[in-house]
């Protein structure tokens, strides 16, 4: 059976064959424990744990020692939110973030919340960027962090991090952003945005799924933090347990390896998104991009075709892979709250599919899936009663439909 095409690599990416290769060696002869310092089993897994802080840490412009080794983005993004708030509570207990953000950012605050804490949720404009005026407004004495993801994972919108910084750096608070989505991807560096703590994830950049890592700024200022997990001091202190070599090394490589191809691999995306964007708008009437497109990772397309069920269309394209918002909380079959946040309606919310365009997909490919889409958006328009409803010239009171 012939695999579909994929097209939901803001979900999940395949390990890059490279970086497979670097990792290999951890599984049967390199496969000391990097906490062993008594032989050379050991201290050859600290060496390739240090490579993999240089590497990381080079994409964002960082120090090795600034790196974190976590099991991944969440825990990453709830060592920063609930650790800093833990940690600045004598300080202040106010957080702000943002109704965009991942569940890994806001279920932590509003966890916060339930303890105590103030928290802040920025609505945001209909293209899904923050009004810049409206958080500086939310800052007071109270505030000790600002977190603001880098890229939206479901319409790829990116956040004016420059500003966001400015601005936090000048009323004193610590700025953090989930920058799962941006790293490797978009040009990252933490000194300019003045960005305190940065969370990451292997397996959005062709690493393996199960490692992250957090940036933890040391200098300018010191961030301190509160651990979530004690039992060995391991990382700093800030994160216990025996280090995941393989998949560390995996990311390693993985930064390494987008950090290198990023600039070319942006353009070549671009091209193939405006391309499949352009396919769709050429096959359909209505195509509704979701976000502004001045400000997107180059290979993510998110849209809305009208009175059609999103899940019905993914449904009938069982040769193409695609989503409809975010792998971590589809399960839960709740209305996107990225999309609700700006604005549109539950119709519209419905007919939204996320397309995902990564390191392996082709212009074949792009051009088959634009087509197949395309049909397949026709098809169940057809057979929808609103579109009767709306070819005999009456109003459809779901309807919703921004101007393009």
């Amino acid at each position: 059976m012939k695999r579909p095409i994929y097209l939901d690599n803001h979900a999940t990416t395949p390990v890059d064959p490279r970086v497979l290769e670097a990792m290999l060696p951890t599984f049967s002869v390199d496969f000391g424990n990097p906490a062993s310092p008594n032989h050379a089993y050991g201290w050859e897994a600290e060496e390739r744990v240090q490579i993999a802080r240089e590497q990381v840490a080079a994409v964002i412009g960082a120090e090795p020692e600034e790196i974190i080794f976590t099991s991944g983005a969440t825990e990453s993004d709830n060592l920063a939110i609930r650790g800093t708030a833990l940690a600045q509570r004598p300080r202040g207990s106010h957080i702000i973030t943002a109704a965009t953000e991942h569940r890994a950012v806001l279920d932590p605050c509003a966890r916060l919340a339930r303890e105590g804490f103030h928290v802040t949720v920025l609505p945001v404009q209909s293209g899904g960027l923050i009004d810049l005026a409206a958080l500086e407004a939310s800052i007071t004495d109270e505030t000790t962090l600002i977190s603001i993801m880098a890229a939206n994972n479901e319409i790829g919108v990116l956040q004016p991090l420059h500003e966001i910084g400015a601005l936090a750096r000048a009323r004193g608070a610590l700025f953090h952003t989930d920058a799962v989505q941006a790293f490797g991807k978009v040009p990252l560096d933490v000194d300019a945005a003045k960005i305190d703590l940065l969370s990451i994830s292997a397996h959005k950049v062709y690493g393996p799924k199960g490692v992250g890592a957090l940036y933890v700024r040391r200098r300018g200022p010191r961030v301190r933090l509160t651990p979530l997990i004690d039992g060995g001091g391991h990382e700093r202190g800030l994160r216990s347990g025996t280090l995941n070599v393989s998949g560390i090394v995996g990311l390693g490589r993985a930064a390494e390896l987008a950090a290198a191809e990023m600039d070319q691999e942006s353009r070549r995306l671009r091209l193939l998104r405006d391309r499949l964007l352009g396919r769709l708008r050429e096959g359909l009437p209505e195509v509704h991009v979701n976000g502004t497109l001045d400000s997107r990772l180059p290979g993510n397309l998110n849209v809305s075709f009208g009175q059609l069920e999103g899940e019905a269309l993914l449904l009938a394209l069982s040769d193409i892979a695609l989503s409809t918002g975010s792998a971590c909380t589809s399960a839960q079959q709740e209305p996107s709250h990225v999309l609700k946040a700006l604005g549109l309606s539950e119709a519209m919310v419905k007919s939204s599919v996320r397309f995902g365009i990564g390191r392996f997909n082709t212009v074949e490919e792009i051009d088959f899936a634009a087509s197949r889409v395309a049909d397949e958006v026709r098809r169940l328009l057809a057979l929808s009663p609103l579109t009767a409803h709306r070819q005999a010239g009456l109003d459809s009171p779901a309807e919703d439909w921004p101007s393009r």
